[in-house]
């Protein structure tokens, strides 16, 4: 069971809402403390578990039809463990937000409460959020951002146009990977009869949203504080990744799978520069 928990969760993905969480909320208050450790504990691991074990469950006939499940791309859960996995997801993630409550503000609150109703409905029956087109896109780009926002209001920060750029630069990274993600599961999607930004508009266009999306939230990084224009650089392979997906056909979307597995690996490679800058940033607004 804990294996299947375990793979359920992405482990592939956690660092990619802890970290932002993390570095938010250190780079305001400049030090590690308790608040600091549980909240990036829980945007490590029950956050994930929430967000990727609902929607193993609640996507298991598609998942069936997807050949890119069961492994670290998505879990495909056997029916004997969806009661596990919601019970795991609520028993885990309580007692954290508990904590989250206690220490923060009315304001703090707020945030974590549009996060944690985005992780539901993106895959819970009655809401679906996965299957409004463009909506889907919006949704799961606040489950990466929505930890970063969190953290600096948990720690106070200013919000100072130039940190509205960076914010409104991460959205748009996370609409752009969502919707190239999307791409892929475009004949799945659609053999369940499951709407999608790309079952929609269609593969092409939905590429093509993509690039333009990492492009701009490139373009927004040079208007951020120093040294974050440096971070525009990070868009380029982003682009270059999705950009030969450019006139992708929808009979031929699953292999657009080849560019995710590289935007996969990528994003390593990009959170590996961000906390170079952040350091270097640390250093100069000492």
């Amino acid at each position: 069971m804990l294996r299947a928990l375990f793979v359920s969760s992405r482990p592939l993905s956690w660092i990619n809402t802890a970290f932002p969480f993390a570095a938010a909320y250190f780079m305001t208050v400049r030090e590690v403390d308790l608040v600091f450790v549980v909240g990036t504990i829980y945007f490590l691991i029950p956050y994930n578990l929430a967000m990727y074990g609902i929607n193993d469950v609640f996507d298991y006939e598609s998942d069936l039809r997807n050949p890119r499940k069961g492994g670290v791309e998505g879990a495909l859960l056997d029916r004997s463990m969806h009661k596990p996995t919601l019970w795991a997801a609520l028993l885990t993630n309580v007692p954290f937000l508990v904590f989250l409550l206690v220490v923060g503000n009315p304001l703090s609150w707020l945030v974590l409460a549009v996060s944690v109703f985005a992780v539901i409905a993106y895959s819970a029956p009655g809401l679906r959020f996965k299957e409004r087109p463009f909506v889907d896109s919006i949704t799961s780009s606040t489950h990466f951002v929505s930890p970063a926002i969190y953290g600096l209001v948990l720690a106070g920060a200013a919000f100072t146009p130039q940190l509205w750029m960076l914010l409104a630069a991460f959205f748009l990274w996370g609409l752009a990977s969502h919707a190239f993600g999307a791409v892929q599961d475009v004949i799945a999607d659609r053999e369940a009869d499951i709407s999608s930004i790309a079952t929609v508009i269609g593969a092409k266009a939905t590429v093509r949203i993509a690039v333009l999306a990492y492009w701009f939230a490139g373009v927004l990084l040079l208007f951020t504080e120093w040294p974050g224009p440096l971070a525009a650089i990070l868009a380029l392979p982003y682009v270059v990744v999705c950009a030969p997906f450019w006139s992708i056909s929808d009979d031929a979307a699953e292999s657009a799978n080849r560019g995710w597995k590289k935007f996969l690996a990528l994003n390593f490679l990009s959170g590996f520069f961000v906390t170079m800058l952040l350091i270097w940033f640390a250093f100069v607004s000492a």
